[in-house]
C-alpha cells in the first residue's frame, strides 16, 4: 500500500505529467497536489473538476444505469485532463486527477498507470 505523497510522486513520472491532485470530490478539499506551476494552479483546476465529477454521479443516479465511473477524460488543444475515480477500500469519494501534456502523454499508458496507483493508494 503507498500513502498520498508516495502515490503523487508516482503519478508525476508518467510522462507528459503536467500535476496531479487527489481529491475528496464530497467537499472539493485537495488532499495533496504536486506539479502544477505558474499557468496551472492545481487547488483551483481539482475544485473546478469537482464539479464535473458531482454532475456526472447525479447523471447517472438519475439515469438509474447502476453503472460507476472508471475515469473520466477531458481534451483540451494542448492537454489531457485524466480524472480517475478511486473504488474500494472505502476511497468512494475521491478521486486522482492528472493532467497531461498533449503532445507528450500517451493517454493509453497514462490511463494504466493511474489504474495501478490507484490499486495500491492507501487514503
Amino acid at each position: 500500500m503507498a500513502n498520498i505523497e508516495t502515490s503523487l510522486k508516482e503519478a508525476m513520472t508518467i510522462e507528459g505529467a503536467i500535476g496531479v491532485a487527489l481529491v475528496d470530490y464530497t467537499s472539493g478539499l485537495t488532499l495533496g497536489v504536486m506539479g502544477g506551476g505558474l499557468n496551472m494552479d492545481m487547488n483551483v483546476a481539482a475544485a473546478g473538476n469537482t464539479d464535473v465529477v458531482r454532475a456526472k454521479v447525479r447523471t447517472l443516479e438519475m439515469l438509474g444505469l447502476g453503472d460507476s465511473i472508471e475515469d473520466v477524460l477531458i481534451t483540451l488543444d494542448s492537454q489531457y485532463h485524466l480524472i480517475r475515480l478511486l473504488h474500494g477500500r472505502g476511497n468512494e469519494a475521491f478521486f486522482l486527477y492528472l493532467a497531461l501534456n498533449k503532445s507528450r502523454a500517451n493517454l493509453g499508458l497514462a490511463r494504466h498507470q493511474l489504474r495501478k496507483i490507484e490499486a495500491e493508494l492507501d487514503v
